[in-house]
């Protein structure tokens, strides 16, 4: 039995959708969960260069016997999902959409758009926000996925109960993933740039919650950073830490070509910004993770681009690493050369050491202490890391 939550450290972004989809295809991953909203677009790149951005459904797809589960907590516009699951070719059994899914209606957006979202908070106008709002309000407008009527009637062949279905699953003993969405400097709850923030709370705990999971059952929280954070278009959107434009990026990295990256949903220009460690360090306390994957290690030196072999990455990056690791106390499991799925890597375990995490009712006597294995990594090579 095994339990992977996928969490982003920044603004969105970073890699979460990659980085699920590598660990759906090496552990085999029976169940991959997607969190969110249609607000956010996960993307990979295959081994041909072709690029996918998926909104509702898990990046797991790219196992072929993985199923893929939208949770309870999850908001859902119909034509996005139908036009991902036509899309991609996934009849129902292999997609299941919990039964609680709150459904986003024209009138969402139409709501976000009036109240001029996008110039306050540098918004998509998807309707998540809004719909979210009348999720908790409860009012006799509200829809979910079993309450569609007939024009939305094929979802009824996709109905489940994701936390059942998901408990079930793992007292079986088999492997799960739930793949959270935007970032957690973006949480309604624990961003430092509130309420330049999205509309739910972007923690792993937020995350299970969603999908109806204990904590207890957690064997793996995978952090996801990217070296170079970004931000959506707009200083509406909210502060980026010594921002930089791309053209510094390129000069910086020696990329020998323009670089410039565009929001998945919006297409706007992202803005990007150096690394920011005390927000990191906020991310790592609230999320605790297990497991480090760090992207983009190509923007620190273009001279690593495509490399998959650590003993092979430059000298900067190297050193980036090693500041990784020292800073955060947190050495990288992961890492990523390029946007390209297969040129995401695994680091080299070297030292596992076994400490005590915790201790409940301290001095009682149905007090325990709960001990769990830590595992620290190196660079695959003659330079360590961990």
């Amino acid at each position: 039995m095994s339990l992977w939550v996928v969490v982003g450290g920044q603004f969105g972004s970073e890699g979460k959708g990659k980085v699920s989809a590598f660990i759906a295809k090496q552990e085999d991953i029976d169940i991959c969960v997607r969190c969110g909203g249609p607000n956010s677009g996960h993307s990979l790149v295959d081994e041909n260069g072709k690029a996918t951005i998926l909104r509702q459904l898990p990046t797991g797809f790219v196992n072929p016997r993985t199923r893929l589960l939208i949770p309870a907590g999850a908001l859902i516009d119909p034509a996005i999902l139908k036009d991902e699951l036509e899309c991609l070719g996934l009849p129902p059994e292999r997609v299941g959409i919990d039964r609680s899914c709150f459904i986003i209606e024209p009138k969402d957006r139409q709501a976000e758009l009036t109240l001029g979202l996008r110039e306050r908070l540098s918004s998509t106008l998807c309707g998540v926000g809004a719909a979210q709002s009348r999720r908790v309000l409860r009012g006799e407008d509200a829809v979910l996925a079993r309450d569609v009527g007939s024009e939305h009637s094929w979802l009824r062949d996709y109905l489940t109960d994701v936390s059942d279905e998901v408990n079930d699953a793992l007292d079986h003993q088999r492997r799960v993933l739930v793949e959270g969405t935007q970032g957690f400097g973006l949480s309604v709850y624990h961003s430092e740039h509130y309420p330049k923030a999205t509309s739910r709370d972007t923690t792993a705990a937020a995350f299970l919650s969603e999908v109806g999971l204990s904590p207890r059952l957690v064997t793996d929280v995978v952090l996801v950073f990217r070296t170079f954070p970004i931000r959506v278009a707009g200083d509406q959107a909210g502060k980026l830490w010594r921002e930089m434009t791309w053209d510094e990026l390129r000069a910086e990295s020696g990329y020998p070509s323009a670089i410039k990256e565009f929001t998945s949903v919006t297409r706007l220009p992202r803005r990007i910004g150096e690394f920011d460690w005390e927000l990191a360090k906020r991310a790592v306390r609230a999320n605790r993770p297990t497991k480090i994957a760090l992207m983009g290690l190509d923007y620190i030196d273009y001279g690593s681009l495509g490399i998959t072999d650590g003993s092979e990455l430059t000298h900067k990056v190297k050193t980036f690493l090693q500041q990784f690791r020292e800073r955060l106390s947190c050495p990288v499991s992961y890492a990523s050369t390029s946007p390209a799925l297969d040129h995401i890597f695994t680091m080299a375990p070297v030292m596992r050491d076994v400490s005590i995490q915790s201790k409940a009712s301290e001095g009682s006597d149905d007090g325990f202490a709960r001990s769990r294995e830590t595992e620290q990594y190196s660079n695959l090579g003659s330079r360590p890391e961990g």
